[in-house]
């Protein structure tokens, strides 16, 4: 090999080193950009606890995760079992709401008289031109109460896209914590959160405001987040180096071919 052909050769395994070492870097930055939205792309319900007999001021925060459909519909259930005597919205522009009541086949008593009908969902539909597009989240928020005296009430969330897809928020989490595909939203009462939950451990209570903290991805889950975001940047890093200190290295000349014979 001349010496020509030896730089050619060199400058074409540089490039080539350069461009899978690149490659790494732009995946492994895509990982760690990718894992916070994947950590807190669920319907979640803040704060995820109450004190039992309280009125809570719960937000569900609902991300749209379709990449070519946006939100256009919500639906919240009501527990039937231990129902809430009382429930108000906070209006959203653009969506129009409604409480949809039911007569209690069991009435209930409490300290203002006794309850014959309860709220059983909560339905939110966007106006024509109006919708939760990709990329994008929305708050809706709701005051209820009294809070059962229960372990936990389940608030399966159905949410409609304008594709016509519906996606149900309804699996309920187990003990261990091991969250399923599609969880519903819980409140916690008398039961503690599961560990895995990350439960920020503050109570609803009357006329308590959700923070923007508690609206936000579990601690647990944006610790996961983080952790893989790290592992992606530092991945981005190594193959840099690597590529550098491939490019930098100089070929060893090839050696003269005798023409003696």
């Amino acid at each position: 090999m001349n010496s020509t052909s030896a730089r050619t050769h060199a400058l074409h395994t540089r490039t080539r080193t350069l461009g899978l070492a690149g490659a790494a870097s732009v995946a492994a930055i895509a990982l760690a950009l990718a894992s916070p939205l994947a950590a807190s792309a669920h319907v979640t319900v803040g704060p995820n606890q109450a004190a039992s007999g309280s009125y809570a001021t719960l937000t569900f925060k609902v991300p749209t995760e379709s990449a070519t459909a946006g939100t256009v519909k919500l639906e919240v259930d009501l527990p039937t079992d231990t129902p809430l005597g009382s429930v108000s919205y906070q209006p959203i522009a653009g969506w129009s709401t409604q409480v949809v009541t039911e007569k209690l086949a069991t009435p209930i008593k409490t300290d203002d008289g006794t309850v014959t009908e309860a709220p059983i969902k909560v339905i939110w539909t966007a106006a024509s031109g109006v919708q939760i597009a990709p990329g994008q989240f929305q708050q809706f928020v709701i005051s209820a109460g009294a809070m059962p005296d229960t372990g936990r009430i389940v608030l399966p969330t159905h949410q409609f896209y304008s594709d016509g897809t519906v996606v149900n928020w309804d699996e309920k989490t187990p003990a261990s914590g091991a969250e399923p595909e599609h969880p519903a939203p819980t409140v916690y009462i008398n039961d503690a959160p599961p560990a895995a939950s990350g439960s920020s451990g503050v109570l609803a209570t009357s006329g308590a405001a959700p923070s923007p903290a508690s609206a936000a991805a579990s601690p647990g889950a944006a610790a996961v987040a983080i952790g893989l975001g790290i592992g992606g940047l530092a991945l981005g890093a190594i193959a840099l180096v690597v590529a550098v200190f491939a490019a930098t290295r100089r070929p060893r000349a090839a050696a003269p071919v005798s023409s003696e014979k």
